[in-house]
C-alpha cells in the first residue's frame, strides 16, 4: 500500500501521532505573513518562498499556542500512512519538496537544519521504499494479509503522472481536477519561485522506460474544475459543452479562481479572480470558462519551456475534466500538439505501481 496526497496540506502531531491543531490545506495562503521571515531564511526564488509552502505554513504554525505540545511535523500522505504502519516521521522527497528539502543532494540543506524551530522535521525517503508491515490490527480488521507492506507515498500529481503512461522527455500530464496541474518530463530542473514553477526527482520508471535523470517540472494553478462547479452542475456541464462550437475562439477573457490568490503561471497570493462580462448565454459562458483554463495551461508549458524545460510534444489528460471532448478539442486547438486521454485516468493506479516497483 502507497498513498498520495496534495502536497503542502500539513498537520501538527504529539509524540504519539494524535493532531495538535487543525490540519492546513493545500491552498491556505496564512503563510503570507511570515514572507519576510521566510525570504531572510530561504535562497532567492526557492520553491518554499510562496504563502502556501509547506514551510511558510510551518513558521505560521510554529506560533500556534499549541505549538509547544507538537514534536512532529507530517504531510497527509505521511500521517495516513502512520495510521497504517505506525511509524512516526517520515515522508517521501516529493512530498518534502514545498518544506525545502534538496532533491537534487537527497539531504535538508543547512539554511533549513538551522532554523531554531522545536520540532522533528520528518525523515525522508524516496517515493515507493517499503517502511513496514501494516499494523495488525489494521489487517485484521479490513482483512488484508498480515504481511501487506506499507510503501512511502508521493503526491497526487506525481500519481497522475506515473498512472498515465507518460516516459520521454517533452511528453506532460495535466491534471484536470479541482485544480489544474501541469506535469513536464524534462531533463533539465526548472525551478522558480517568481512563477511558482518547481521540478520533482523522478525515481527511476519500470525496464521499458527511461532510468532516472529525469525531472517533473510543473506547477499547481488554483483554476480548474472547482471553479466550473461553481457555476454548473455535472449534468449541465456535459449538455452545454455539446453545444460549443469548440472551433471557434471565445472572445471572453477570463481568469477564473473560486477566490483570490494564484500559485502558477502567476504566483500572487492577491490575484483577483475574472469572471466578467458573463453573457446570457450560458453555452458562451462555459465555452469563455473552457477556453480561459486552456490559455492558462498553454501559457504555463510556454513559461517552462522559456525556462528551460524540455519542448512540448504531446500532453497526457487526467482528472474528471479529462471526460470532456469539448474542453479537449479546445484545448488541442490552442496548445498545437497531439493530445492524449490518459491510459489510466486515476492518480490512485499510480500509487499503486509506486508502491509494486517499491
Amino acid at each position: 500500500i502507497a498513498i498520495n496526497g496534495t502536497s503542502s496540506t500539513v498537520l501538527l502531531c504529539d509524540a504519539a501521532g494524535k493532531p495538535v491543531d487543525v490540519p492546513l490545506l493545500y491552498n491556505d495562503a496564512r503563510g503570507a505573513v511570515v514572507s519576510e521571515e521566510l525570504r531572510s531564511i530561504a535562497p532567492a526564488n526557492h520553491t518554499v518562498l510562496s504563502a502556501t509552502s509547506s514551510l511558510a505554513k510551518l513558521l505560521w504554525m510554529s506560533r500556534l499556542p499549541s505549538f509547544p505540545k507538537a514534536r512532529y511535523f507530517l504531510h497527509q500522505a505521511d500521517w495516513l500512512a502512520f495510521l497504517l504502519h505506525g511509524q512516526l516521521g517520515i515522508t517521501d522527497y516529493h512530498n518534502a519538496l514545498k518544506l525545502g528539502y534538496d532533491v537534487e543532494e537527497l539531504k535538508y540543506p543547512e539554511w533549513l537544519e538551522n532554523l531554531k524551530i522545536k520540532i522533528h522535521l520528518p525523515k525522508v525517503i524516496t517515493p515507493g521504499t517499503p517502511i513496514g508491515e501494516l499494523r495488525s490490527e489494521i489487517a485484521d480488521q479490513f482483512e488484508f494479509r498480515r504481511d501487506c507492506i506499507v510503501c512511502a507515498g508521493t503526491t497526487d500529481s506525481i500519481a497522475a503522472f506515473l498512472a498515465s503512461g507518460a516516459k520521454l522527455p517533452g511528453e506532460a500530464v495535466t491534471s484536470l481536477g479541482s485544480t489544474l496541474v501541469l506535469k513536464l518530463l524534462s531533463h533539465t530542473r526548472v525551478e522558480d519561485s517568481r512563477y511558482g514553477i518547481y521540478s520533482h526527482r523522478l525515481p527511476p520508471l519500470d525496464k521499458g522506460g527511461t532510468e532516472g535523470g529525469l525531472w517533473l517540472t510543473g506547477g499547481a494553478s488554483n483554476t480548474g474544475g472547482a471553479v466550473l462547479q461553481q457555476f454548473f452542475t455535472k449534468s449541465e456541464l456535459e449538455s452545454l459543452s455539446c453545444e460549443i462550437d469548440e472551433s471557434k475562439v471565445s472572445e471572453l477573457d477570463y481568469y477564473p479562481l473560486l477566490k483570490s490568490g494564484e500559485r502558477f503561471p502567476i504566483n500572487d497570493s492577491n490575484l483577483l479572480p475574472r469572471l466578467e462580462p458573463r453573457p446570457a448565454s450560458n453555452v458562451e459562458f462555459l465555452h469563455g470558462l473552457l477556453e480561459s483554463i486552456a490559455r492558462i495551461e498553454a501559457r504555463g508549458y510556454e513559461l517552462l519551456q522559456e525556462l528551460g524545460a524540455d519542448r512540448l510534444t504531446q500532453v497526457y489528460t487526467a482528472g474528471g475534466g479529462a471526460a470532456n471532448p469539448t474542453w479537449r478539442a479546445i484545448r488541442k486547438r490552442i496548445l498545437q500538439v497531439p493530445m492524449v486521454q490518459s491510459v489510466n485516468m486515476e492518480a490512485a493506479y499510480g500509487t499503486a505501481l509506486l508502491a509494486m516497483r517499491g
